[in-house]
């Protein structure tokens, strides 16, 4: 199985909008710093799988190739909005995966166009996709949302954004499933005094701690992570890292590069 991070950054993105911290200033002048909207992709036997769908370029990217299926994570714009062009495409459906929700984001589920919307999936039964096995579970975020731990048969990775903490049922599901591979958000720094929605760095480790996997990335980083990051050095544990946009990882091996 192998990993990619396409976006790493939280629903305001880095830069932000009209801030002028030391992070932001430094990422509209070195693109490398830049975080986009939170989402990843997956690809095992030769099959492309999404991870939410926030990137603006998706149909372009969809056009150079199809993917086999796409996963949601939940209805917020940040996670879905690249669907708004993609489904007036054209060609074979597209199957997408999400968690029940009536509502939805706008009118997507009326004019679906080439997205093939599935039924609502349920918190631990299991979906199976060619070349892998998804299991969703849910999150703590202020609409529903599911994590995904997906399982080629050699490696186990547990997506796991947005939330803040996790579900009993969850945490308790993860340490009996042991994950070889964690991404978890951490949306806000340590000095965040009051999280909604999201972890801190420091939540978000101490969930790490507790599931041990071989390797984590933390990601839905906010600019004042960055910031942060520029004032002070961030003591992580070995096996846990900062994602990156464009950052690609063969999980069988544990091996990450950046694109």
């Amino acid at each position: 199985m192998r990993l990619r991070f396409v976006g790493t950054g939280d629903s305001a993105q880095v830069p932000r909008f009209g801030c002028d911290c030391a992070a932001c200033e430094r990422a509209r002048v070195l693109s490398c710093h830049r975080r986009g909207p939170c989402c990843a992709e997956v690809r095992v036997d030769g099959h492309r799988y999404l991870l939410d769908a926030g990137r603006m370029d998706l149909a372009e990217s969809c056009e150079r190739e199809r993917p086999a299926a796409i996963l949601l994570t939940h209805y917020h714009a940040d996670h879905v909005q690249g669907l708004f062009h993609l489904r007036w495409g054209t060609g074979e459906p597209i199957p997408v995966y999400g968690p029940k929700d009536a509502h939805g984001c706008a009118d997507l589920f009326k004019h679906s166009g080439v997205l093939d919307f599935q039924p609502g999936l349920k918190p631990f039964r299991p979906l199976r996709l060619v070349g892998c096995e998804v299991i969703p579970v849910p999150l703590t975020h202020s609409k529903p949302t599911l994590g995904f731990c997906l399982d080629d048969g050699g490696t186990r990775l547990a997506y796991l954004t947005d939330t803040c903490g996790l579900p009993v049922e969850t945490d308790r599901f993860l340490r009996d499933w042991r994950p070889d591979v964690v991404v978890l958000d951490a949306t806000y720094p340590g000095s965040h005094a009051e999280p909604r929605n999201h972890n801190t760095v420091p939540m978000a480790l101490e969930i790490l701690e507790r599931l041990a996997p071989r390797q984590a990335w933390l990601t839905h980083l906010g600019h004042e992570v960055d910031a942060e990051l520029m004032s002070v050095t961030l003591a992580l544990p070995p096996n846990v890292a900062l994602a990156q946009d464009g950052l690609e990882a063969d999980l069988c091996a544990a091996q990450a590069w950046t694109a």
